[in-house]
């Protein structure tokens, strides 16, 4: 049996440079390959003391990037496409989307998060966060709409029942996306006492659906790391 590929990912390290760091982009690519039951070395990166070795890996660049059979890549959209084509069935599960309008579900959330939680001026701040709650709202029905598939099986379906952005198993669009929701979860909680509306199903679904699998729930940094890393950000509101 021909031996796998040998796979290097390098991500943020935490504040206390051993656990994972906060970034969407490292665990995107950590969640890919988990979901591609690749073998794979996780090596994280402390940021203050990087090492002399990465400096000469990838001089100038930040985490995340990729050893691939000894060949380095650090552009997060090309390491992405490439493992898709390099990491194929049979051995491997394809996880690029079947539909491609999943691919770009939810892609204003974090633009209209960042405005709404790095705004300290009380009088922009409904106007903001409407614009944040539309931009949730726009993902929820993206959720709740049936996808062409599932009404070939049942031409009758007003809403769908399906747990991901693209079906029932997580695919490249929800290592993308879920990341970033998990940081807009924890931050408006602590800065804005704001929490996704349970009236929002199709996103509630999403998120308890997602927590539940391993390859997300155990990618996510903790709380505290996500605060961390928004604290000269995130703004409270001046009362």
């Amino acid at each position: 049996m021909a031996e796998g590929p040998k796979i290097e990912l390098f991500i943020k390290a935490s504040d206390d440079g051993e656990s994972v760091g906060n970034c969407p982009f490292c665990q995107r690519l950590f969640m890919i390959l988990w979901l591609k039951g690749a073998n794979f070395t996780l090596t994280t990166v402390d940021m203050k003391r990087a090492p002399e070795v990465l400096k000469d890996l990838a001089p100038g660049s930040q985490p995340p990037f990729l050893i691939f059979n000894e060949e380095v890549r650090t552009d997060t959209n090309k390491i992405e496409e490439f493992l898709e084509e390099a990491l194929a069935p049979p051995k491997y599960p394809k996880l690029c989307c079947r539909y491609k309008e999943s691919n770009c579900a939810g892609d204003d959330i974090f633009h209209k998060f960042s405005a709404y939680i790095k705004n300290a001026n009380p009088g922009l701040n409904d106007m903001l966060e409407k614009k944040f709650l539309k931009s949730l709202m726009k993902l929820d029905q993206y959720l709740l709409t049936p996808l062409p598939n599932e009404l070939d099986q049942n031409p009758h379906e007003n809403e769908s029942s399906r747990h991901y952005l693209d079906g029932n198993t997580l695919s490249l669009a929800d290592c993308n996306l879920l990341p970033k929701l998990n940081i807009v979860k924890v931050v408006c909680k602590k800065y804005r006492d704001f929490e996704i509306p349970k009236a929002l199903t199709g996103v509630t679904r999403y998120l308890t659906k997602a927590y539940q699998q391993d390859q997300f729930r155990y990618t996510c940094p903790k709380d505290s790391e996500i605060l961390l890393a928004y604290q000269s950000v995130a703004k409270y509101l001046n009362k």
